[in-house]
C-alpha cells in the first residue's frame, strides 16, 4: 500500500510546483504536436503529473485512492502476490493508451493541451469493476450504484461528450483509460474472464 502513497504524494508536488510554475506546465503538459514532431515521448507519461487546480488533483488523488487499494488487493489475488508491480503496471500503462487517440486525433494541433491523471484513474476504477461488478460505487458521493451499471454509464456518457466537445475535459481519455483499465487484467490472465462472468451472473 506504500506505494500507492507514494505515486499520489507525488502526483500532488509535482501538481502543486506546476500550479506556480508556468514553465513546468509548458514543458510537461500533453502535447500531441510536441510529441510527434518533436519526439518529447516523456509528456505521454509526466502529463499525468500535472493538474489544472486543487478540485482537479483532489478528485483524481481520492478516487486513485480509494479504488486503487482495491485494485492491488484483487491483482495480489489474481497474480499471486504481484498486486504492486501490476498496479503500477496498470497506472503507467494506462497513462500512455488512454492518450493515444488524442496523440493521433491532435498530432498537427499544437494548441492542443492537457493535464491530469484522469485517464489513469478510470483505468483503476474499471479495473475494479472487473474484478468486482457488482461493488456499490457512490455516484455524487451520496446515490449507489453496481459498479457494472455505473461502468455502462461512465462509457456511454463519456463517448457522447467526447463526441459533443463542448467542455474542456478530456472525455476521450476518460473513455479508454476506462476500457483499457477492464481488459489489463485479460492482457496477463486471459482465464479471468471466466472469474468475470462467474461473478456477474452468479448462478452460471
Amino acid at each position: 500500500m506504500n506505494i500507492l502513497l507514494i505515486l499520489i504524494g507525488a502526483i500532488v508536488v509535482f501538481s502543486v510546483m506546476a500550479f506556480s510554475q508556468s514553465t513546468l506546465l509548458y514543458r510537461y503538459q500533453f502535447n500531441a504536436y510536441q510529441i510527434i514532431h518533436r519526439k518529447q515521448y516523456i509528456r505521454l507519461i509526466s502529463h499525468g503529473f500535472l493538474h489544472g487546480s486543487w478540485t482537479h488533483l483532489l478528485v483524481n488523488m481520492f478516487v486513485l485512492y480509494s479504488f486503487g487499494r482495491a485494485v492491488i488487493y484483487h491483482f495480489n489475488y489474481a497474480f499471486t502476490g504481484r498486486g504492486t508491480v501490476m498496479f503500477l503496471l496498470l497506472f503507467f500503462s494506462s497513462l500512455i493508451f488512454s492518450s493515444l487517440y488524442s496523440l493521433f486525433k491532435e498530432k498537427d494541433n499544437p494548441h492542443y493541451n492537457a493535464i491530469g491523471a484522469s485517464g489513469a484513474v478510470s483505468a483503476v476504477v474499471f479495473a475494479s469493476i472487473f474484478f468486482s461488478p457488482y461493488s456499490m460505487l457512490y455516484l455524487f458521493m451520496v446515490v449507489p450504484v453496481p459498479g457494472i451499471v455505473f461502468g455502462i454509464g461512465y462509457l456511454i456518457y463519456s463517448r457522447v461528450m467526447a463526441q459533443k466537445n463542448i467542455d474542456n475535459v478530456g472525455h476521450d481519455a476518460h473513455f479508454w483509460g476506462a476500457v483499457f483499465g477492464f481488459i489489463f487484467p485479460l492482457l496477463y490472465k486471459p482465464s479471468l474472464f471466466l472469474d468475470f462472468i462467474h461473478e456477474l451472473i452468479p448462478f452460471l
